[in-house]
């Protein structure tokens, strides 16, 4: 009897410092995940690490070699809210995803369509924009053509960007035409100006741009866009710290009008075409 008592006493001892012990353990827990999160990563090292790619009007070189756009200014916000620097870190779009992975900056803010494939690798933020696919054609080599199925041919070349969700828009709704990817979007749209390609598969506004500044060998076959995409920032997968505080700060300075304010500048204007032309 008191060899059972005794049992039964030591083992709810021993209950009693498991679960005493839990608490701190966790706490514990809790406090490693906090000091490796990429967000405490940043405000120790005073710099936030922006991956990107240039893409007329979400990145772009001015004049003089700097980087202007709506995703720039997308950055430059976050970090002045974040009281960090930011360093941006220009990566070929194809390359993007597993350059993020491996370290070689902190967030992915370059206008990335939010898509299943790309969540399995990465975790995005809510949206804060909303792009869509446009095409452009060339006036000569598409004329008469006002509709998809009219690119939808295997005698009709798209020129697209490498590694984009363009290039996956085209292989969806145009699966019969000839796909040239370019690993610079510029290159895609200079092909279609020298006439080597029917059209030219790209995130607005950029295709309309094209065939205001070229209306000679540009035309808009179709009367709005044919995709539409929430747009988020891209990071590791496991660091919900860092994931929640980038959605919070995307809920304020949409709430207070900032991003519908520089979408408007960068997307429904050409007040900055003098900065880049």
């Amino acid at each position: 009897m008191k060899f059972v008592q005794y049992t039964l006493l030591s083992g709810m001892l021993i209950t009693a410092l498991l679960m005493a012990a839990m608490p701190a353990a966790a706490g514990k827990i809790q406090r490693q995940l906090t000091a490796e999160s990429t967000l405490e990563q940043v405000m120790r090292r005073g710099v936030l690490r922006v991956g990107m790619d240039t893409f007329l009007p979400w990145a772009m070189k001015d004049k003089e070699g700097k980087l202007v756009g709506f995703e720039i200014d997308v950055a430059r916000r976050l970090a002045a809210d974040m009281g960090v620097k930011v360093e941006f870190v220009p990566t070929k779009w194809a390359g993007i995803i597993p350059a993020l992975l491996t370290g070689k900056f902190d967030v992915v803010i370059g206008g990335m369509g939010i898509q299943t494939k790309r969540a399995l690798k990465v975790n995005f933020t809510i949206p804060y924009d909303y792009s869509g696919m446009g095409i452009v054609a060339h006036k000569k080599k598409a004329a008469g053509f006002t509709s998809l199925e009219d690119f939808n041919s295997a005698d009709v070349e798209i020129a697209c960007k490498l590694g984009t969700t363009a290039a996956t828009a085209a292989r969806k709704y145009l699966p019969k035409a000839g796909l040239r990817l370019f690993d610079d979007e510029a290159q895609a749209y200079q092909e279609l100006r020298n006439g080597n390609v029917h059209a030219v598969v790209g995130s607005a506004p950029r295709p309309a741009y094209e065939a205001l500044k070229y209306p000679d060998t540009m035309f808009l076959p179709l009367d709005s866009n044919f995709t539409k995409e929430p747009i988020g920032f891209a990071v590791r997968k496991g660091d919900f710290d860092t994931l929640t505080f980038f959605n919070n700060w995307i809920t304020i300075v949409e709430h207070e009008g900032w991003l519908n304010e520089r979408h408007h500048y960068w997307f429904g204007t050409r007040e900055w075409a003098d900065l880049v032309e």
